[in-house]
């Protein structure tokens, strides 16, 4: 994973001397109405599971005794492990603790909706049975077992769309993959397009034929990819899954579904189009087993209101262990955030965006961030979201007794908390609604007032 400005720096840098790329049998559809059909599951999903796991989860973020700062995922490149050194990890990865069935039922605790499982990061190491390389977790390792199919099975049980990550560019692995300087010639002498034939849309292939329907396929970090290149995987997955998404970190050329923000990016405003904010629940998406700093129920659940009242989604992410075990603060958080959702979740799930903005904040003129611009002022006080003649405030700031509504867009019919569903008092003077409220807040991360409003009078013919 990589922030969406590295990821286009990425993207751009290395294009010289591309080679001539065959055209696809069939071009992809370019988004509109057919897209808008595929993203019917997506908008109303809003909220994922995001699963990061690999050779990386052993040394989590150590090498021969010293400490990497970076993501755990990026060990190898940060560390410069030769390729026949880092191999090696294979014969260690045994994970004994290893549930597809306890990794979904988390997902449903949680109230996630979709799960992207991590088939081939960087490392180039594949978690699933591949037939194009050897290198992966059946045939490589002593565990001979193949995740992807348990986790399809148990998806399938519990009705979580099952999705998956390929890194289709940087594969560390491969002399002609990109980014591995280290071990090959840099990217600019790689033969790509024989990376691209031989591995990348082979294994792309696989993993959208042996594991029935996938929701979503999570591309990252298109270096090297240029738009002939992103057209041919393209027209692989449009001919294979015709309503498979794909994200925008395939590579230029407009063949992806909905945009990926950066890593942990949330834009400051309402934001068109279909998007998803990618989020780790610590500092890493691979396990360290340094990494503590874990976010709290409340922050994420901010967040995901925040992003919905956005229009966008949460892919929230957590790194297992060596042996396969989700670190228990990552379940402990999750399942908190989820025993809200159980009871909020209808102002979440396929829910709309907020018909205000004054509520997200503001430039600030007065203070500056890091590269010295008028830095964004983040309002927390609460968040907006919307069902057909339905508003949805989410209170993060319990106001008391008394809550002024913003100008809103009709008038009520009916208030009351999602917590207990008991009416609450509101008033109208001079054009102005306010509500009424108990004078504490119901418990958790936020209390939801639900405003039902009147439907509008048909115009006069």
């Amino acid at each position: 994973m990589k922030t969406l400005f590295t990821v286009l720096m990425l993207a751009g840098a290395c294009r010289a001397g591309a080679a001539e790329m065959a055209p696809p049998a069939a071009a992809p559809e370019r988004p509109g109405p057919t897209a808008e059909v595929r993203l019917r599951w997506f908008h109303q999903a809003k909220y994922g599971l995001f699963i990061n796991w690999g050779l990386y989860s052993i040394p989590a973020g150590e090498w021969r005794g010293q400490k990497y700062p970076n993501i755990g995922e990026w060990i190898m490149h940060d560390a410069r492990i030769p390729v026949k050194e880092y191999e090696q990890l294979a014969k260690q990865f045994n994970p004994a603790k290893f549930n597809a069935e306890e990794w979904v039922q988390l997902a449903v605790d949680a109230g996630m909706k979709y799960l992207v499982f991590d088939c081939k990061h960087h490392d180039g190491f594949a978690l699933y049975r591949s037939a194009v390389s050897k290198y992966n977790c059946f045939d490589a390792t002593p565990w001979r077992r193949d995740p992807m199919q348990e986790l399809r099975a148990a998806c399938d049980r519990h009705g979580i769309k099952l999705c998956f990550y390929y890194s289709q560019a940087t594969d560390w692995h491969e002399p002609n993959g990109a980014n591995n300087n280290w071990d090959f010639p840099p990217n600019d002498r790689k033969d790509f397009d024989q990376y691209l034939r031989d591995k990348s849309l082979p294994q792309v292939k696989e993993l959208l034929t042996q594991y029935g329907p996938i929701g979503l396929i999570w591309f990252d970090v298109p270096t090297l990819m240029t738009p002939e290149r992103s057209q041919r995987v393209a027209a692989l997955v449009r001919s294979l899954q015709p309503e498979t998404l794909i994200n925008s970190r395939l590579g230029p050329g407009g063949f992806h579904d909905y945009q990926s923000r950066g890593d942990n990016e949330i834009p400051h405003a309402v934001t068109t189009g279909a998007w998803e904010t990618a989020a780790t629940i610590n500092d890493t998406w691979g396990y360290k087993k340094d990494d503590h700093n874990w976010k709290t129920p409340q922050d994420i659940c901010f967040k995901l209101v925040d992003i919905v009242s956005k229009g966008g989604n949460y892919l929230l992410n957590v790194g297992p262990d060596a042996d396969g075990f989700i670190p228990q603060p990552s379940q402990d958080i999750l399942r908190q955030v989820g025993a809200w959702l159980k009871v909020n979740g209808e102002a979440i799930y396929g829910a709309g965006r907020t018909p205000f903005g004054a509520e997200l904040g503001a430039v600030d003129p007065g203070r500056k961030d890091r590269r010295g611009r008028p830095a964004f002022n983040s309002l927390q006080d609460w968040r907006c979201t919307t069902q057909p003649g339905k508003l949805y405030f989410h209170l993060f700031r319990w106001p008391g007794a008394a809550f002024a509504l913003p100008d809103l867009p009709g008038k009520i019919r009916k208030a009351y908390l999602l917590a207990d569903r008991r009416d609450v008092p509101f008033a109208e003077a001079g054009g102005k609604w306010s509500v009424t409220l108990p004078a504490a807040a119901p418990g958790g991360p936020a209390a939801v007032l639900c405003l039902e409003m009147q439907p509008e009078a048909p115009a006069a013919r």
